[in-house]
């Protein structure tokens, strides 16, 4: 066991291991530790507290120190650095007529390195953008290309449901999300109900997916047949949620509409199958 600090360097971002040195500190205190990239001031997310070695990317760093005022008002000239290197930025860009989208600019703290983040469609060659940012700034320039994902949680906003970004405002990582999961949810595969802001499919599909996935592995598939108290028949329709379905039974004259029964209520035969359209989620890809 090792007395660690869990620490983010961005607002929602990985928590990285650190050793406290014996010093107390709470949840919110800043701190300033070395990291791969050099000196770096972060917000330290989990207290002190005991884990396990094998828990640990060894060899575990120790922190410097906590941060003290000269080194908050650091940060802060750096804020303002930022918003100066980032119009400087943008000027050059459209000097050098290239395709690319600018998304924020970060200096490190010990001001050996600023970090300009972009978009684009593809590849782009920067090197002469590069070179002509050395020269002003006199200092190590880093250039990194994100997706639209990380461009969503760097800026923040509103998604469709009305609350602030999942990813911006409490998900360290990116879970994997796919079509497969919207059409096991039932819902519709428009682009426009399934998209999130930033035209990935929504974060939020992952939430629920295990239950769903529970659910479908208990409930007949449209298309089962299913022997139920009033015969053999078919399901036409279920609810996963509500746990119903609607059967038409090989007994009913045709026009009868269907007859509904619990999941409780009926035994499966032979299961359905959830079809999935291959020209319809090739035409999706896109949005995964």
């Amino acid at each position: 066991m090792a007395e660690v600090i869990g620490v983010r360097f961005k607002e929602v971002g990985k928590i990285y291991y650190f050793d406290p040195k014996g010093t107390k500190l709470k949840s919110g205190d800043m701190v300033i530790v070395e990291t791969a990239r050099g000196i770096e001031c972060g917000k330290v997310a989990l207290a002190n507290k005991d884990i396990p070695d094998e828990e640990i990317v060894h060899p575990l760093k120790p922190m410097i120190r906590v941060a003290n005022e000269n080194d908050l008002a650091h940060i802060e000239e750096n804020r303002k650095r930022e918003k100066e290197a980032f119009k400087i930025c943008e000027k050059k860009i459209a000097e050098h007529k290239l395709q690319m989208n600018l998304v924020d600019v970060e200096y490190t703290f010990d001001n050996n390195k600023i970090l300009f983040y972009f978009t684009a469609d593809g590849r782009v060659d920067f090197r002469a953008l590069v070179k002509d940012l050395a020269s002003v700034f006199r200092t190590r320039i880093e250039l990194r290309q994100i997706g639209v994902r990380d461009e969503a949680k760097m800026l923040g906003g509103l998604g469709v449901c009305g609350r602030p970004f999942c990813c911006h405002t409490f998900m360290g990582d990116f879970q994997p999300v796919s079509i497969k999961m919207a059409k096991e949810q039932g819902l519709s595969l428009s682009p426009v109900k399934i998209s999130g802001t930033c035209g990935r499919l929504m974060c939020c599909l992952k939430y629920e997916q295990e239950a769903y996935t529970d659910l479908l592995r208990r409930t007949p598939k449209v298309g089962a047949i299913v022997k139920t108290p009033e015969g053999k028949g078919l399901v036409v329709e279920n609810n996963l949620i509500s746990g119903t379905l609607k059967v038409k039974l090989d007994s009913s004259p045709e026009g009868v509409a269907p007859a509904t029964f619990k999941v409780r209520e009926v035994r499966i035969l032979k299961d359905g199958y959830i079809k999935m359209d291959k020209k319809e989620i090739e035409g999706l890809k896109h949005l995964e």
